[in-house]
């Protein structure tokens, strides 16, 4: 059995050419997820961590029909970015705290807890056999009413949890001390912000990454790169938003101008570029992607189950 990867191609507005990524990667990864399972005792939870536009989300999605195809084994997708805190929190986290954890994106503007209890449920099924999963809208900047949570069946046999700090570790003290960027020397001259969000890696999101049994990793070429990326995911955002509601598109405080975003993708960048240096030893396999989001090389630092031929692709 297998996917139809025109559909796919079609649902996602992809290029044809993916396909030759689907055939040339990420098959192959799909089998090494069901090896994975195979070897497992219970359900299993994969991380995939790559940065704005690098494709993750796509990719997650691509996988849990990889493994619907397979006729074992059920996955469910759950994304990082559907687990921000309410925009009403993150108002009072900004009070409290810093003003720039305000804006969404940092380690300290999720909710954790509620990350892990969703994993916990839909692996366990102890919260029942249908379990919601967490929505939130970017178009809006903030999280959907529970009365539109999509509902799974649980308990699933892989969760796919993807995010662009899926997995991210603490840097070390001193390296906060220097800014990296013009907001963080303007608007967080104490450091007191980046201590935070780091802060926030080496404690509260530690249970949340420590669910994970494997960890994917799409790393950029560049932080130019992710600004080009997310550029392009920004437009199809005002184009999808304007189809929606062409007469009420004032509403949408959630989407960016190229200034807005500009500005955005500073709050990611130290964490980005801890990333890129620090994620391809952590991860079981790195993908380097190109200038084109395109899969150029694998790098496997855990060892890989091998591939199965008897796992359908």
């Amino acid at each position: 059995m297998d996917i139809d990867v025109a559909a796919f191609l079609r649902s996602e507005r992809l290029p044809a050419t993916y396909r030759q990524q689907v055939d040339g990667y990420w098959r192959e990864l799909g089998d090494r997820i069901l090896a994975w399972r195979r070897a497992a005792t219970a359900p299993i939870v994969i991380g995939v961590c790559g940065s704005q536009g690098s494709g993750k989300s796509t990719l997650a999605r691509l996988l849990a029909l990889l493994i619907a195809a397979d006729g074992r084994f059920r996955a469910e997708v759950l994304s990082l970015d559907d687990i921000y805190l309410p925009r009403a929190d993150r108002l009072r986290l900004a009070a409290d705290v810093h003003p720039l954890l305000a804006t969404r994106g940092v380690p300290g503007t999720h909710d954790v807890g509620l990350g892990i209890r969703t994993i916990d449920a839909l692996t366990s099924g102890g919260a029942g056999p249908s379990v919601p999963l967490p929505a939130f809208d970017k178009a809006v900047d903030d999280q959907m009413p529970r009365s539109r949570w999509r509902r799974a069946a649980a308990p699933v046999d892989i969760v796919l949890f993807e995010g662009w700090c899926v997995g991210a570790t603490a840097q070390p003290a001193e390296a906060l001390s220097q800014p990296v960027n013009a907001l963080e020397r303007d608007e967080d001259t104490d450091g007191r912000w980046r201590c935070h969000v780091n802060d926030q890696l080496a404690g509260p999101y530690r249970p949340l990454f420590d669910r994970l049994d494997h960890l994917v990793y799409l790393k950029a070429p560049a932080f130019a790169a992710v600004r080009r990326w997310r550029g392009t995911q920004e437009a199809k955002l005002r184009n999808a938003t304007a189809a929606r509601a062409p007469a009420s598109t004032g509403r949408h405080s959630g989407i960016m101008d190229d200034a807005g975003l500009d500005r955005f993708l500073l709050f990611y960048e130290r964490i980005t570029r801890h990333l890129f240096a620090t994620m391809p030893d952590h991860a079981d396999i790195t993908y380097l992607l190109d200038e084109d989001q395109r899969a150029a090389q694998r790098i496997a630092v855990a060892p890989c189950p091998p591939h199965s031929p008897d796992a359908a692709s």
